[in-house]
């Protein structure tokens, strides 16, 4: 299986969580966990069962974030070119139905965020962008309907 391609940034802000949920709220989890039983019968014990609760979900995310950071590739922003469109690219489509212009950041699916107009290069919009230049018009059969899209402009 192919590597998430992720930022740097992306990259260091995963490893941190890695870090704090493996050290910090293990530990949280293990003192609420030591304090759940001293309240007596385990089998009755609400607070008990919610912790030991918490402690899985940790440890499935925890498994999660170790999975994701093997797997990543992180990207070169120095090599991100502006002829076609890759991860990392900001770009500005005129939108051939609306006659807007819109702006995206292209990223990968880990960093993707909609109301920040970062969309993913498996998205509708993101496949049908990557690999074309400017000046290009493109089409993508997005959830709303297919959508044309003339590329304008292509940064970092």
């Amino acid at each position: 299986m192919a590597g998430n391609t992720i930022t740097q940034t992306k990259y260091n802000e995963l490893q941190a969580e890695l870090d704090y949920r493996s050290t910090t709220k293990r530990k949280e989890i293990s003192d609420a966990i030591k304090v759940a039983r001293e309240f007596g019968d385990l089998s009755e014990n609400a607070e008990y069962s919610a912790a030991k609760n918490e402690q899985e979900a940790n440890e499935i995310e925890i498994e999660r974030l170790k999975g994701i950071l093997s797997d990543a590739i992180i990207m070169d922003e120095s090599a991100i070119n502006t002829k076609t469109i890759s991860i990392g690219n900001v770009v500005t489509v005129l939108d051939l139905e609306e006659n807007e212009e819109v702006t995206y950041t292209l990223v990968s699916t880990l960093e993707a965020n909609s109301r920040e107009l970062k969309i993913s290069d498996k998205s509708p919009i993101g496949k049908a962008l990557v690999g074309h230049s400017k000046g290009e018009t493109v089409y993508a059969q997005t959830p709303a309907g297919p959508l044309g899209m003339k590329i304008v402009k292509i940064s970092k």
